[in-house]
């Protein structure tokens, strides 16, 4: 088949190889000036940083992890131990925060262990799971986690009231901590949150985009960058697409910049994209020099307001020697915001780095290296009214014959390893459609 991708990031380029692979004509339209979406990487003064946030190569899946593995090449990679940590107030406390606190003051750690112990009873008793976010942290945390660490870590990353967020999305990304392990925490003794994660690769060169960069090998003629989706239209069984006919029309782009193209859409559903709003994130790459490495962590959550703007500092050189020059580190600060509510001017920046310096991470004479980079599409906002509204969404689009696919072409909050592992699922419906000739509809 002759087959249209929209959008270069990791799961459009994901599939494009997998259909390139099954001898398809596929062409990826992408509107940046060069792929990888989210995945992306910039070298700026010798300093190499992740435009999005700071990525890491993992998975659940061992499929999907060996595949990704091999697309960046196995002596390409650091393999990393996980040490990550939350800057508490005056100290730092291990993550997952249930799992660290004992090493909080006396009457937080008892708090803590209180709250949660009351919060499994009353759910034994048949309290109900809540809607809201807000009430599900309570619900499931108890009231010291809550309030020594989810309300306002949550707060500041969302960036809104967690009232007026939903609470069925954290389901599949809040891993349940056994009673035993919270008590063993609370009294002293170490236990192992998020263990799928405890260790983690990086590559060596270039950042996270040498993942996509290495999907994309071979495929540089079908990827078609500077190419914005400008026209999408039926035509029979077929699509249009810049005026170009395809068999199969593959979007990945958000479904809110499709619905302004789609001419076929349903009208109540085009309005129901139009809602689908994203949560940004400003990610600030800060280098510095220095004569010894920083300490060896992996990432840091910064959840209290007097830290500064940024929620999470990823001590990016430590991800691979190649990340900063020699006699040099550095961090990448993470910042969340909504609309146009963020300018990082120099004023904003120097701010910024002040807060690092009061959390005593780096000192401002040192830094050599302050950029910004702005990713509109960063996180899927999971409002009140969202998970019926994408259900919808889904739905008429998985009828459609036009397939959507990918964290904000199908708006699931979904990382890298998540987003190829649903591009493999894609496949197959590709292959069986392909083989039968008969199109149905899209079941994930």
């Amino acid at each position: 088949m002759k087959i249209a991708i929209l959008g270069a990031g990791v799961t459009g380029l994901t599939l494009a190889r997998l259909l390139h692979e099954d001898k398809h004509d596929v062409c990826v339209l992408e509107k940046g000036k060069v792929p990888g979406g989210l995945c992306r990487s910039t070298v700026v003064d010798g300093f190499t940083c992740d435009n999005a946030g700071g990525h890491i190569l993992f998975s659940k899946n061992k499929e999907v992890l060996d595949w990704m593995k091999d697309r960046v090449g196995r002596d390409a990679l650091v393999e990393t131990e996980r040490q990550t940590r939350i800057l508490w107030h005056d100290r730092y406390v291990p993550y997952p925060f249930e799992n660290g606190i004992g090493s909080l003051t006396p009457q937080a750690r008892y708090d803590c262990l209180s709250g949660y112990l009351k919060a499994v009873e009353k759910r034994k008793s048949g309290a109900p799971c809540p809607v809201n976010f807000r009430d599900w942290i309570f619900w499931k945390m108890g009231d010291g986690l809550a309030e020594h660490f989810m309300i306002p870590y949550n707060e500041k990353i969302w960036e809104c009231p967690l009232e007026e967020m939903d609470a069925s999305w954290v389901a599949g990304r809040v891993p349940d901590a056994p009673v035993e392990d919270i008590i063993k925490a609370a009294v002293g003794l170490r236990t192992e949150g998020y263990t799928h994660q405890s260790v983690f690769w990086f590559p060596k060169h270039g950042g996270f985009q040498a993942l996509t960069d290495g999907i994309a090998k071979g495929l540089e003629e079908k990827v078609h960058c500077k190419t914005p989706v400008q026209s999408l239209r039926r035509k029979g069984e077929r699509f249009e697409v810049n005026g170009e006919d395809y068999d199969l029309v593959i979007n990945t782009i958000p479904l809110k910049e499709l619905a302004e193209v789609f001419e076929d859409m349903d009208e109540g559903i085009r309005e129901e994209c139009r809602q689908l709003h994203p949560l940004s994130v400003c990610t600030v790459l800060v280098g510095y020099k220095t004569d010894t490495p920083p300490d060896p962590l992996s990432w840091i959550y910064l959840p209290f307001e007097d830290q500064g703007p940024a929620n999470r500092v990823t001590f990016f050189s430590n991800y691979s020697p190649h990340n900063a020059p020699p006699g040099h580190a550095s961090y990448m600060a993470e910042v969340t915001y909504r609309g146009d509510s963020l300018n990082p001017d120099q004023e904003w920046l120097d701010s910024l780095v002040s807060s690092l310096e009061s959390c005593k991470l780096l000192k401002k004479s040192d830094v050599v290296t302050v950029q910004p980079f702005l990713s509109r599409y960063a996180y899927v906002d999971q409002n009140l009214a969202f998970p019926q509204r994408i259900a919808r969404v889904r739905a008429w689009f998985d009828q459609s014959g036009l397939l959507t696919v990918g964290r904000f072409g199908r708006y699931e909050y979904h990382n890298s390893d998540q987003c190829i592992a649903r591009a493999f699922q894609v496949h197959e419906h590709i292959r069986a459609f392909a083989a039968s000739g008969e199109p149905k509809p899209l079941v994930l």
